[in-house]
C-alpha cells in the first residue's frame, strides 16, 4: 500500500487568480525570514525560521490562477535525526474552481507518515495553511506568526 502525502484543502470566497497571487506572496503568510524572490519560474528563495527549519525551493511551475509547485532543493530541519528530509520534495498548490467558491488543495509530496517530521510539519502547514494562508486570501492578513 502506497503511503499518503500530507495533504489539505481550503474553500475560499476569492476567485482562482486571486488565490494564486496570495500563495505567491509568501510573505504575508508564512512566518520566518524569506529571501528571494517568490513568484518567478526557475527563482529559488530560501525560508529560515530561527534555529529550527531553513529551506531552498526552486519555483518549477506556476499555471495562474490554477497551480503552483516548490521543488525543496535543500533544506535543514534541526529537530529530527535526518536534516535533510525535506530534500527532493515538492510543495503544490493546486487551484480549482468549485460551485461559487475556490479550492485550494495543499500537497507536500514526500511528506508522509514514515518521515519523522510528519506530525510536526503537517501540524505547521495544517495552521499555514487553513489559519493564515485562508486569512490572508479572505481578508488581506495573513497570521503568520503563532508562536512569536
Amino acid at each position: 500500500m502506497k503511503e499518503e502525502d500530507y495533504s489539505v484543502s481550503i474553500l475560499v470566497d476569492q476567485p482562482p487568480n486571486e488565490v494564486f497571487d496570495r500563495v505567491n506572496n509568501v510573505r504575508g503568510w508564512w512566518s520566518g525570514q524569506i529571501d528571494g524572490v517568490t513568484n518567478k519560474v526557475g527563482e529559488q528563495w530560501t525560508y529560515r525560521y530561527q534555529d529550527l527549519h531553513r529551506s531552498t525551493q526552486k519555483i518549477t511551475e506556476l499555471d495562474p490562477g490554477k497551480r503552483v509547485v516548490w521543488h525543496v532543493v535543500d533544506s535543514h530541519l534541526s529537530f529530527v535525526k535526518d536534516p535533510k528530509e525535506w530534500n527532493g520534495t515538492d510543495i503544490v498548490f493546486d487551484i480549482r474552481k468549485k460551485g461559487a467558491k475556490t479550492e485550494l488543495r495543499f500537497t507536500h509530496k514526500g511528506l508522509a507518515p514514515s518521515v519523522e517530521c510528519y506530525d510536526d510539519c503537517s501540524d505547521a502547514w495544517g495552521f499555514y495553511i487553513k489559519d493564515s494562508l485562508k486569512n490572508y486570501i479572505a481578508t488581506g492578513k495573513g497570521t503568520p506568526n503563532p508562536m512569536e
